[in-house]
């Protein structure tokens, strides 16, 4: 491991289905600390999602990025969101995105905190955080679900408008099977497109008596990581604020 500061980190690498999984790992270099999942963007694991974890692991908390696209190639499949961009990275991602079915989301998240688990910088005691962030926003609840004994807390951030689906699989309809809290912050743009997901996801939170913090933040899709076109500071700041107290009081 490698110091920076009161931090250590390193990129790891464990088997998880269907592949071999690599993802950064950042934690105090002392202690035992509640262990954090942090699903990175469309482009994946790169520098961006580095600083943000840093950034956690700062706050006191064991932090990890998957790369959500093990299975097809190791991280980083992309420099930063502007290579992504240039690269035709939707055309290059689609394939690797189809083998993300939600039973294949719920089994990662199982091998990732099995993992975790197994760290001596993680404190078992403490309930897990997951957080997701674009397409992976929704994966907050799928990894609430798939591990109801270690998950207590979920944080979606630009999610989409993918969490309100007719199939059975839904996000919106897995509240019941988790037994976590969540802080949901909705892009003002999707909210535009389709104003009543938002209010669909508070009330399926509320039927499965699970509390559930939904709202929209004035800046658009993809505000809160730092390499995003339409980062926003100030809005990417009481995110991230709001996601700490809700860590604090739920973990």
């Amino acid at each position: 491991l490698a110091a920076e500061g009161a931090l250590a980190e390193s990129m790891v690498k464990f088997a998880a289905p269907g592949g071999t999984m690599d993802a950064f790992f950042v934690h105090p270099a002392k202690g035992k600390h509640p262990a954090v999942i942090m699903w990175p963007d469309i482009a994946s694991l790169r520098d961006a999602f580095k600083v943000m974890a840093r950034r956690l692991a700062s706050a006191g908390y064991s932090g990890i990025v998957p790369n959500p696209f093990y299975r097809d190639a190791p991280a980083p499949q992309f420099a930063d969101f502007d290579a992504f961009r240039k690269d035709d990275g939707f055309k290059k991602v689609g394939p690797w995105m189809a083998h993300n079915t939600p039973d294949a989301v719920a089994e990662t998240s199982k091998a990732v905190v099995a993992w975790l688990d197994k760290q001596p910088s993680v404190d078992t005691k403490r309930g897990v955080g997951v957080q997701g962030y674009c397409m992976s926003g929704s994966w907050t609840v799928r990894t609430a679900a798939a591990v109801p004994g270690r998950v207590r807390a979920g944080g979606s951030f630009h999610g989409g408008n993918g969490w309100v689906t007719d199939t059975p699989d839904s996000p919106a309809k897995l509240f019941g099977q988790t037994k976590a809290s969540y802080l949901i912050c909705v892009a003002q743009n999707d909210d535009k497109q389709k104003p009543d997901v938002k209010d669909a996801i508070k009330a399926a939170a509320d039927a499965a008596k699970r509390p559930a913090s939904v709202e929209v933040y004035h800046a658009d899709h993809g505000w809160t990581v730092p390499d995003s076109p339409v980062y926003n500071e100030g809005e990417a700041n009481r995110a991230w604020t709001n996601l700490l107290a809700l860590y604090s009081k739920a973990l």
